[in-house]
């Protein structure tokens, strides 16, 4: 209950010094790794936990190992590349055993099919490069290789992208953070940085969303001025 009470404190406030090392405190030095790994796996492999911190937290993660010797850069780049494509695996195969139940069911108490039904238009519409582009749209990214499942994409092919998504995505974050984290401005706006990030990641979405808005207006306003036009 007590490390539940410290990491609810630190991924609400990622970027407090303080927050951190009571964490590492509490858990060891060795066992932070243990515990950032986890929750990187479950934001990538778990469906139904789609709303873990996965950018701002790797973010977080470089400013910490650029700021003291708690953490080390390459250990947590390598560790988090294998949580995320672990759980990037294990999320595909979900989908491949359970998936089609779940599509199935308008009423699921398990997933939000309206995120599923997003997934599945944000893949139909950029194919196989989905699993990279999804690593960096939050939401998608946890449920874009449940979709690559459900759809019985070749599990090589799948793991050939995963991998190279998830490589890019944690090279990303985690280097951003670490190259970053002494200048000036970050220090005195990191609240304002992981804002940004966060919004950058949705940047996609929302463009994806605008788009989408405008052409159903495109063909509304068609069939106003030329009612043979198709709907």
């Amino acid at each position: 209950m007590e490390l539940a009470h410290r990491l609810f404190h630190l991924l609400r406030h990622l970027n407090e010094q303080q927050a951190w090392q009571s964490v590492i405190n509490y858990v060891g030095p060795n066992n932070i790794y243990v515990l950032l790994f986890a929750i990187i796996f479950a934001e990538t492999g778990l469906v139904i936990w789609p709303f873990l911190p996965g950018d701002s937290l790797l973010f977080a993660v470089g400013v910490v190992a650029a700021t003291s010797a708690s953490i080390s850069l390459p250990k947590a780049l390598i560790l988090m590349c294998i949580a995320a494509n672990c759980g990037d695996a294990v999320n595909y195969f979900f989908g491949r055993s359970i998936g089609p139940k779940v599509f199935s069911r308008e009423d699921s108490w398990m997933l939000n099919k309206k995120h599923l039904l997003e997934a599945h238009q944000f893949y139909e519409k950029h194919g196989r490069k989905t699993i990279i582009l999804a690593r960096f749209v939050p939401i998608v990214r946890t449920f874009a290789p449940f979709v690559a499942g459900i759809g019985k994409m070749n599990f090589l092919n799948f793991a050939a992208f995963s991998i190279a998504g998830g490589a890019m995505w944690v090279s990303v974050c985690l280097i951003a953070g670490y190259k970053l984290a002494k200048v000036e401005f970050v220090q005195k706006h990191f609240q304002l940085m992981v804002l940004a990030i966060i919004f950058v990641s949705i940047l996609p979405m929302i463009v994806h969303a605008v788009q989408a808005k405008r052409r159903r207006g495109a063909v509304g306003f068609e069939v106003i001025i030329n009612p043979t036009a198709p709907e």
